[in-house]
């Protein structure tokens, strides 16, 4: 993977780090407080590494479609929660990963997606006859 492919990787490897960070200080300190934000938090950080472990491995068997289920459920995500956050923010108290369309993160949650899809139709991996395996 080279170019945009490996800028993509790494800004997906940054945001499940932050998430991650994010969500684990959010539910050991203040869970009590905001239950749903901050397991949406986790749920972004999960997402985020999925979508990470299938960009970087989606030449082989069956991680290009990880990759695609993971980054549109992301999208789904932060459209629904971005969504949910303006219109029932009482929902909200405390910020999400994807509160707002992830103005949190200077939107990078509802960008990313929109990159990790295009990135997956114009890359998508070379059809191998049955049996064949490619050794990387």
């Amino acid at each position: 993977m080279t170019g945009i492919g490996r800028v993509l990787v790494i800004v997906y490897a940054v945001m499940a780090l932050a998430a991650t960070g994010r969500s684990f200080v959010q539910i050991v300190r203040r869970f009590d407080e905001a239950p749903l934000a901050y397991s949406l938090s986790a749920l972004a950080a999960v997402v985020y590494i999925i979508a990470t472990l299938g960009l970087v491995f989606a030449g082989r068997r069956g991680w290009y479609t990880i990759a695609w289920v993971a980054i549109v459920f992301e999208l789904v995500g932060v459209l629904v929660v971005g969504t949910l956050s303006l219109t029932h923010p009482e929902l909200f108290q405390h910020d999400s990963v994807w509160s707002v369309f992830g103005r949190g993160y200077l939107f990078i949650p509802l960008v990313l997606p929109m990159f990790g899809i295009w990135w997956l139709r114009t890359h998508r991996p070379a059809v191998r006859p049955a049996g064949v395996e490619v050794v990387a």
